[in-house]
């Protein structure tokens, strides 16, 4: 049992196609607003979602400033995920962005994977659009890290909207973290909550194997910044 899914995302952004295409078709772009650590060669996209390598993904269409798309290879029991993006520049600097993101999930549990993916793309979506609209052409350091084991969401929840002044809501200005954060809501869901600062995008995921991941995006230097987190996951959770 399984199911196939397509998950359609459109928005207009305020920025140039080029900067669109940059975001979407190379490394460093996809760095600043997608997952973990991305690279583009030899036709392949490949992802390190901290020190966990994605499945690779085969380029299948690269038409600049028009469309992107790329996607898995099945697997034995037919999973598959594929990603298009495409792009239509509207004047004045703006460009209509549309993901679609699809596939097959396989297996008798597949409806919560596809909730978790759903929640997990709304939210990458969301992180597009507010990149491009705020730091479209700069180069986010990536930093993922994952938290002790949950085992209550909704409680775990529970903590951290306490740690942001209670549940957030988009537009709301938070402080959080280690050094007390100052950033404004952008996008939460039941499981995701985004935060942009001046120079950063914070982001706590549902890990659907069962921990709280801090994926922040640093545009200004933050390699070192990951133990800082997964110190402040660990002492949050404790």
């Amino acid at each position: 049992m399984g199911q196939e899914f397509e998950l359609p995302q459109e928005a207009l952004v305020e920025a140039t196609p080029e900067e669109v295409w940059e975001a979407i078709s190379t490394g460093p772009g996809i760095d600043s607003w997608f997952i973990g650590r991305n690279d583009i060669a030899n036709g392949v996209v490949r992802t390190m979602f901290g020190e966990f390598p994605m499945p690779d993904s085969a380029v299948t269409a690269a038409e600049p400033l028009r469309r992107f798309a790329h996607s898995s290879d099945k697997t034995d029991d037919g999973r598959f995920v594929a990603y298009e993006f495409l792009i239509e520049g509207r004047g004045r600097g703006s460009t209509q962005v549309r993901m679609v993101t699809s596939g097959f999930l396989p297996g008798d549990d597949w409806q919560d994977e596809f909730e978790a993916m759903s929640e997990g793309l709304a939210m990458y979506f969301a992180t597009l659009v507010e990149y491009l609209g705020h730091f479209a052409g700069r180069v986010a350091t990536p930093v993922t890290e994952f938290g002790p084991p949950v085992h209550d969401w909704a409680r775990a929840w529970e903590i951290l909207y306490a740690e942001l002044g209670g549940p957030p809501s988009p537009g709301d200005r938070v402080r959080f973290g280690p050094g007390q954060v100052e950033g404004v809501v952008y996008f939460h869901n039941s499981q995701t909550v985004g935060i942009r600062t001046g120079d950063a995008i914070y982001r706590f995921l549902q890990g659907f194997h069962g921990s709280m991941i801090a994926a922040h995006l640093l545009f200004g230097g933050g390699d070192d910044q990951g133990p800082l987190w997964r110190a402040w996951l660990d002492e949050l959770y404790a």
